[in-house]
């Protein structure tokens, strides 16, 4: 027989969990920015390993206008 888990109160979410509290936002827009920081750092890799100067030049770019590496080599 399958036991039924309807005597279970449903799971409650706390207040401040349904809406973003201040700060979080900002939080997450940083987190996506390193994320896309470090992709377009492992597409220079490549670009470099390839030797696509004129890749190179464009992702050096788009690094530089997303403020650069903020962190030390290997952090």
């Amino acid at each position: 027989m399958a036991y039924s888990n309807s005597h279970r109160p449903a799971a409650s979410v706390h207040p401040r969990a349904q809406r973003d509290p201040v700060g979080c936002g900002r939080s997450r827009a940083y987190s996506e920015s390193g994320h896309q920081l470090e992709k377009l750092e492992f597409a220079l890799a490549v670009a470099i390993t390839r030797g696509d100067a004129q890749r190179v030049d464009h992702l050096r770019q788009q690094i530089a206008e997303l403020g650069g590496n903020r962190e030390e080599p290997g952090t």
